[in-house]
C-alpha cells in the first residue's frame, strides 16, 4: 500500500532507544517514509542525524509550543540555519496551546509568528499544533498570508479554523483519534479536498484502535488511514495512495 507517516516524533526520549527495531517495523507494515518531527534546537539536530541515517526518514526543525520557552533570537536562528539542510523537509513543529500552558501566551505567539516567517522565507511548509487556541491561529495564519503553506497536524480544532486554512490552501492531518469511540470530527473530515488530506501517527500518542493502549509508533498508521477511507466512504488502497502523494507533494519528497 505504500503509507507515509507525516508525523512522528523519533527524537522523542521514549522513543529512541528503539529506533532501529520501529524503523525496520514500519518497513514491513508498508510504510515507506517517516518524517520524524522536531520539538526544539536539540531535538531538530537529532532529527536530522536520523533523516541522514534511515532513507526512510526525513526530519523538520522547529520549535513546539510546550517548548516556546526556549524561543529568543539565538535558537531561531538555529533553526533556520537547520532548515537549508536538503532533508529538512519543514518548519515546525510549531503552534499554539492553551490547554496546557507550558509557556506564556505572547511567547507562545511570537515563537508561532516566527516560524511562519521561515516558512515564508524558505519556501517550506509549517506543521502547526493548536489545542484550545482557534482564534489566535486563525490571526496569525491571516497576518501570514497566502504566501506561507502548511498543515493543521492532527487535527481536532473546530469548523471555522478549519475553514480559514483551507482557504489559504492548507492541508490537514488526522491521527489515531479518528480511531476512537468519542471522535466527533467526522463532519470535518470529510471537508478536507481529497488533495489535501494526510494521515499521521503522532508517534509516541494517541496509538489508534486496535493498537490503543500502546506507545504509538509509524507502523500503526494503516489503521488510521484505514478508518479515515471508511469515515470518508472511499476505497481504502485508493485513499492510501492519494495521501502518499499528498504528503509527497506536500513535503517535497521525491
Amino acid at each position: 500500500m505504500g503509507l507515509i507517516d507525516t508525523h512522528a516524533h523519533l527524537a522523542a526520549d521514549r522513543v529512541l532507544p528503539d529506533v532501529d527495531a520501529l524503523v525496520a517495523r514500519a518497513r514491513e507494515a508498508g510504510v515507506t517514509t517517516i518524517v520524524s518531527v522536531a520539538t526544539g534546537v536539540d531535538d531538530a539536530r537529532v532529527c536530522l542525524d536520523l533523516a541522514r541515517r534511515f532513507p526512510e526518514v526525513y526530519a523538520t526543525a522547529g520549535i513546539h509550543p510546550h517548548s516556546a520557552a526556549e524561543y529568543n533570537e539565538g535558537s531561531i536562528a538555529a533553526i533556520r540555519a537547520l532548515l537549508d539542510e536538503p532533508r529538512v523537509v519543514a518548519v515546525g513543529e510549531t503552534g499554539i496551546d492553551y490547554h496546557y500552558d507550558f509557556a506564556p501566551r505572547d511567547v507562545q505567539r511570537a515563537n508561532f509568528a516566527a516560524h511562519l516567517a521561515l516558512g515564508r522565507e524558505t519556501g517550506k511548509p509549517v506543521i502547526v499544533h493548536a489545542r484550545e487556541a482557534d482564534d489566535d491561529v486563525r490571526e496569525l495564519l491571516r497576518e501570514a498570508g497566502q504566501g506561507t503553506a502548511g498543515v493543521l497536524h492532527s487535527f481536532s480544532s473546530g469548523r471555522a479554523l478549519l475553514e480559514e486554512a483551507l482557504a489559504m490552501g492548507w492541508y490537514a492531518s488526522f491521527s489515531g483519534m479518528v480511531t476512537f469511540k468519542n471522535f466527533d470530527g467526522e463532519d470535518l473530515l470529510r471537508m478536507v479536498p481529497a488533495d489535501r488530506i494526510m494521515v499521521e501517527t503522532d508517534t509516541p500518542y494517541l496509538a489508534p484502535v486496535p493498537k490503543r493502549g500502546k506507545q504509538n509508533e509509524p507502523s500503526f498508521v494503516p489503521h488510521t488511514a484505514a478508518r479515515c477511507a471508511a469515515l470518508r466512504g472511499e476505497d481504502p488502497e485508493e485513499f492510501a495512495a492519494r495521501t502518499t502523494a499528498n504528503a509527497r507533494r506536500f513535503y517535497g519528497i521525491e
